[in-house]
């Protein structure tokens, strides 16, 4: 049974920076794309970031590149997203999650395509 375990949420001012993980158990996680998504209180869960299985490939989405890094250590089993230049619009909790599909499946966006989650970790960063 696969588990994700997030952490390093917090309260952080405009501007600043977190460091998120997410640890899984089990022994599937080398062979499959991890993701991070998060969701705001009243809004529907969207896409942040994701990495394919070795590594090599990274996706973003629009309003976090060039301030988010996601990165994986196969030998550590974790996945981490590193927030940087934070704003408050970045208020959400954080979710890692990991895609058991097939090597050829190719949809890193959207939520549905993703078969394990974690619990989801509070990042609230303030103005």
């Amino acid at each position: 049974q696969m588990q994700l375990i997030e952490s390093g949420g917090g309260l952080v001012q405009a501007g600043g920076s977190l460091r998120l993980s997410c640890a899984a158990s089990g022994d599937i996680f080398n062979r499959n794309v991890m993701g991070w998504f998060r969701q705001a209180p009243g809004k529907e869960r969207t896409f942040v970031a994701a990495i394919s299985r070795n590594g090599g490939l990274t996706y973003y989405g629009d309003s976090v590149k060039g301030r988010f890094t996601i990165s994986r250590d196969n030998t550590k089993n974790t996945v981490v997203l590193e927030l940087n230049s934070l704003e408050p619009e970045d208020t959400a909790i954080y979710y890692c999650a990991l895609q058991n599909r097939p090597l050829l499946y190719t949809d890193r966006y959207s939520p549905s395509s993703y078969d394990y989650w974690g619990q989801g970790t509070q990042v609230t960063v303030s103005s």
